[in-house]
């Protein structure tokens, strides 16, 4: 004689994968804005072994670059893979977009675009409690 175990019913639901996942929400379907033009450039896709230095050297080829960044882990010190680059003029800008955009640096193929602007800061949800007023 078998003895058959049964899961009870909201555990075969939770690990049923037919409606485990919700639907896309129309937030996450909608196509990214283009920033608008502006000297701060965005730069994706770098290398682990990418410098601030390397980076500055290889843009200043298109214009006058003002500040070079590479965004790094605090802990190791390594590249996170992205950085900024500020040149003087949108033209400049432009160039340095147009030439870089697509091409290898540190035997990595890179992106380059208009940084976008920092989003301004959100509150943290104060779970009813007032900060200005203590008791």
């Amino acid at each position: 004689m078998a003895l058959r175990l049964a899961a009870p019913r909201g555990l075969r639901r939770l690990f049923s994968t037919s409606s485990f996942f919700p639907p896309p929400t129309a937030a996450a379907a909608q196509p990214r804005v283009e920033p608008e033009p502006n000297t701060n450039l965005f730069v994706s896709g770098l290398s682990k072994r990418t410098t601030t230095e390397k980076l500055r050297e290889a843009f200043s080829q298109f214009g006058e670059v003002v500040h070079a960044r590479v965004v790094s882990d605090r802990i190791s010190g390594y590249s996170k893979g992205f950085g900024f680059v500020r040149y003087t003029t949108l033209e400049d800008a432009a160039k340095g977009i147009e030439g870089m955009n697509g091409k290898y640096l540190d035997g990595w193929v890179i992106f380059a675009e208009y940084a976008r602007p920092r989003p301004p800061p959100t509150l943290p949800p104060n779970n009813g409690f007032h900060s200005s007023s203590r008791r």
